[in-house]
């Protein structure tokens, strides 16, 4: 979020194994990771951060209050979502999201965010702790 609201962003990555800080790095440069895996290069990891800024931007996104339901947002993963029909092969959408009632709603869905944080990114989930 911090990105988005910034006037510049520029992105910088090392080209070879080994140029970091010691070698040249650019001083006072903040490192970012997109995740526990090597890419074969810097443009990817580039373009993932790009994209989560941009989408950040007004105007951007249809409606800029719906990045405030995006998993991450407040730290927690989203809650699952369901679409129609409202059973299919055996699956059923739980009742709850069919009831109409929107506190009884937004209770399941804050309940599902944090089981499926904590069960699938106990990491995220052990900083809501902090």
């Amino acid at each position: 979020m911090r990105f988005a609201v910034g006037q510049q962003l520029t992105l910088l990555w090392r080209a070879l194994q080994g140029c970091g800080p010691a070698r040249g790095g650019r001083a006072g440069a903040e490192e970012l990771s997109v995740g526990d895996f090597v890419l074969s290069g810097g443009e990817p990891a580039a373009l993932c951060v790009l994209d989560a800024v941009v989408r950040l931007l007004p105007g951007a996104l249809g409606d800029h209050e719906s990045a405030a339901t995006d998993s991450h947002y407040e730290g927690l993963l989203s809650p699952p979502s369901y679409t129609r029909p409202p059973s299919y092969r055996g699956m059923d959408v739980p009742a709850v999201l069919l009831s109409g009632d929107h506190a009884q709603i937004a209770r399941w869905r804050q309940a599902e965010a944090e089981r499926l944080t904590r069960e699938r990114r106990p990491d995220l989930w052990a900083k809501r702790d902090d």
